[in-house]
C-alpha cells in the first residue's frame, strides 16, 4: 500500500512559502522527494512562478489524486480562499488563506488522505488582524487536534541530522522561563519526546541529555539551587522509568561533536539554550517538529522572510528537510 501524500500548507502567501514550495517541487527528482500537495490558491503559485521565471505546471486536484499528478505538475488542493497579496506586502486575504490551509491540512490527515502535515511559515501579526487568538502555529494545531475536550500538550523539537533539541520552556522572557520551570514540566516534556522518538523516529531506546539551567549545572549549588532542586529529580525519575537520561549537564559542554554522539536529543531548559546550538550547526537544514500531537507535523525552521519573497533568493533546504522528515516519521509511525 502506497503512503498517502504529505499535506503542505501555503503559509503566509506574501512570504517565501510559495517560493520554496516551487523550488522544492522543481527539485523533486534530484532530491527524491516524497509526493506532496499544496493547500492554497493555485493562481497565486502560477503568478509567483512567473515572477521567479520558473516554468511549472500547477494543477488543482484532490489529495487522493495528488500522487498521480506529482511527477508532472505541482498538485494544489484549493481552499476557496484567494490570496492576492504581493511578495513582501500581505493584504487582508493573507490571513484567511493561511488559516484555512492549516485547518484543511489537519482535516486531511485526520481523514487519512494525507500522511502528515508540513507547514510553511506564517506571519502571526497578519493572522492577528483577522482575529486569530493563538500565540502561534503550534497552539493552533493543538486546538485542532483536541479530542473530547482534551487538548494535547505540544512539544517543539528542532531536528537536524547533526543535532536534535527540545526546549522545556519556549517563547518566554528568561525571568518567566526560570519561574515556570518545574520538575513535572521537565518530566512531561521528556516523556513526550521519548514516545515520539520511539514511534515516529524509529529509535528503540532514545538517549536524552538533560541540560542544567545554570552555568556549570549549578556548580553543586554555588551557582544556583535550581539544578539540584528541579532538574536532578526529573532525571532521577526518568531513569527509574527506564529512560536513558543523563543530567543535569553543563550546557556549555553538551554540543561539541564528541558529546553529540552520546545522545539522540538534548532537553534544554529554555529557548536560546536549545536553539542557539542547533541554528549554529544546522541553520539551513533544521526542521521544526511538533511532538505530542495525534498527527505528524513538521515545518521549515525559519520565518516568512518578506524581504526576499519573490526574488529567487529563498533557500528551500529547510522545507526539503521538513518534507523528508515528515515522510520518514509517517513510515515509522505506520510500522510501529
Amino acid at each position: 500500500m502506497h503512503q498517502a501524500p504529505l499535506a503542505l500548507t501555503i503559509g503566509e502567501p506574501s512570504g517565501i512559502g510559495p517560493d520554496i514550495t516551487i523550488a522544492a517541487w522543481l527539485k523533486r527528482n534530484a532530491d527524491n522527494l516524497p509526493p506532496f500537495y499544496l493547500i492554497g490558491d493555485a493562481d497565486l503559485i502560477r503568478r509567483r512562478a512567473a515572477l521567479l521565471g520558473e516554468r511549472i505546471d500547477v494543477v488543482e486536484t484532490s489529495p487522493q489524486d495528488a500522487v498521480g499528478i506529482f511527477a508532472r505538475a505541482l498538485p494544489v488542493a484549493p481552499t476557496g480562499h484567494t490570496a492576492t497579496g504581493t511578495p513582501g506586502k500581505p493584504d487582508a486575504t493573507s490571513a484567511w488563506a493561511a488559516i484555512t490551509s492549516i485547518e484543511q491540512a489537519v482535516a486531511d490527515v485526520k481523514a487519512g488522505v494525507a500522511s502528515a502535515v508540513v507547514t510553511n511559515p506564517i506571519a502571526k501579526s497578519v493572522l492577528y488582524s483577522a482575529g486569530f487568538k493563538h500565540p502561534g502555529h503550534t497552539e493552533f494545531l493543538a486546538e485542532l487536534a483536541a479530542n473530547g475536550g482534551r487538548t494535547p500538550k505540544p512539544v517543539m523539537m528542532i531536528w537536524s541530522e547533526t543535532l536534535a533539541v527540545v526546549p522545556v520552556t519556549i517563547h518566554l522572557p528568561l525571568r518567566q522561563a526560570i519561574a515556570d520551570l518545574t520538575t513535572d514540566l521537565i518530566l512531561e516534556t521528556a516523556r513526550i519526546v521519548v514516545a515520539d522518538m520511539k514511534h515516529r523516529l524509529g529509535l528503540r531506546a532514545p538517549r536524552l541529555a538533560i541540560a542544567g539551567l545554570n552555568p556549570h549545572a549549578g556548580e553543586d549549588g554555588t551557582l544556583g539551587k535550581e539544578d539540584g532542586a528541579i532538574v536532578a529529580p526529573a532525571v532521577e525519575q526518568l531513569r527509574r522509568e527506564g529512560i536513558d537520561a543523563r543530567g543535569p549537564l553543563p550546557a556549555d559542554t553538551m554540543f561539541h561533536e564528541a558529546a553529540r554522539k552520546t545522545y539522540d536529543c538534548a532537553i534544554c531548559m529554555y529557548h536560546d539554550q536549545a536553539l542557539i546550538p542547533v541554528k549554529t550547526l544546522a541553520f539551513d537544514s533544521g526542521v521544526n517538529v511538533t511532538l505530542g500531537l495525534p498527527f505528524i507535523r513538521t515545518s521549515p525552521d525559519h520565518g516568512t522572510a518578506f524581504d526576499i519573497a519573490g526574488t529567487g533568493r529563498a533557500n528551500p533546504s529547510s522545507l526539503i528537510a521538513a518534507l523528508r522528515l515528515a515522510a520518514r516519521m509517517a513510515r515509522a509511525n505506520a510500522a510501529s
